[in-house]
């Protein structure tokens, strides 16, 4: 029988809330959760309470020594992930990090070093690549004797339209201004490092979207198709505060559009589709805040005058499950996990690649 896993959670909002929180409770036989930490003193209490969870801490840094933690989920704001992230592995507990693994290439390396020097495992939290049908999907794709063109969509409602009628989510508004200010501050520094451009450009804003709902996307594009070789062109717009970015990769042979946007209807339009000559691949997502819609594979083909579609679901098993059956693996087995913090670097790149087209406009 495999260990179970003692799990410390750093950040108790919606995703620990609607995922991972429930998602580990149904996975006894691999985890554990055995520590918990929020700025929030009111959620730190009822979650503690809710999961039965005893040993709960206000600082993150408290948690990653807790002895009895073997693992620790950083699940909290983007700009302390890396601080999390190397404070755990000091502490020689493997890490969970919640995508964006950080803002930077000078902190996505300090994890790495971090990382290498203590002999632990980093994965980064990105569960699209855990689906079952983009796990078949990507064997597809390397099949294809040519690609012709591909597109990568991510055009969604706001959370809100997902969460508030399949889940019940809590908040108590008791975070100290002095961490929210702290929050500010930091965001607008590592995104000024990251962009070299300086803060209340609304760039800044593009590099929000991208580290958050983007990096999914980018992430799934670089795993079936590789790196561009470039970039073609990129616009952003936002209509009532609701962004919308569009951009064109060059992949030599072929190119890929990029779309993203968040708008006021209640859908959620995420997917990959490859296009060869004869055959075409798509894997469809749908939101992950209700955590068992399906994620399905269509593939569409003609040979000599017959044309066929198929849609295939592998499994019901959502990806945030296989994701963690993954990580649980990696640890126990001592295996690179798939998601590292060394090819998360590529989604920097990425990220960086579109700024510099937009800050060309």
């Amino acid at each position: 029988m495999s260990p179970i896993l003692n799990v410390g959670i750093i950040g108790l909002g919606e995703v620990a809330q609607v995922i991972h929180l429930p998602v580990l409770a149904a996975m006894p036989d691999h985890f554990r959760i055995a520590a918990l930490c929020d700025v929030s003193p009111g959620l730190l209490a009822a979650m503690g309470k809710k999961y039965g969870v005893g040993r709960i801490y206000s600082d993150a840094s408290k948690l990653t020594s807790d002895p009895d933690v073997d693992v620790v989920f950083v699940l909290n704001s983007n700009e302390y992930h890396a601080d999390c992230a190397i404070a755990a592995a000091n502490n020689k507990k493997h890490v969970l990090i919640e995508k964006p693994m950080c803002l930077t290439f000078t902190e996505a390396d300090a994890i790495i070093e971090a990382k290498n020097r203590n002999g632990v495992k980093v994965m980064v939290g990105y569960m699209r690549r855990f689906a079952a049908s983009f796990v078949e999907a990507v064997q597809l794709i390397r099949s294809m004797d040519r690609i012709h063109y591909a597109r990568v969509r991510d055009i969604i409602g706001l959370n809100s339209f997902f969460i508030k009628p399949t889940s019940h989510t809590i908040s108590f508004g008791d975070i100290p201004e002095s961490l929210k200010e702290d929050r500010y501050r930091r965001t607008a520094a590592l995104v000024e490092e990251a962009t070299g451009i300086a803060a209340g450009s609304p760039l800044h804003d593009v590099y929000g979207l991208l580290v958050g709902l983007s990096s999914h996307d980018l992430s799934v594009m670089r795993e079936a198709l590789g790196m561009p070789q470039g970039i073609v062109g990129a616009k952003y717009t936002e209509t009532n505060g609701l962004p919308f970015l569009t951009a064109i990769f060059d992949y030599g042979s072929f190119s890929v559009v990029f779309e993203t946007g968040v708008d006021g209807q209640g859908r959620f339009d995420a997917h990959l589709k490859v296009y060869g000559i004869g055959k075409s691949v798509k894997v469809q997502y749908d939101t992950p805040y209700i955590r068992h819609l399906p994620t399905t594979l269509t593939v569409c083909e003609t040979v000599g005058e017959a044309y066929t579609e198929s849609v295939r679901l592998p499994t019901y098993t959502d990806p945030y499950t296989l994701e963690l059956k993954h990580l649980h693996e990696a640890i126990t087995q001592n295996q690179e996990p798939k998601t590292t913090p060394e090819e998360y670097k590529d989604d920097l790149v990425l990220f960086k690649m579109i700024i510099d087209a937009l800050a060309k406009v």
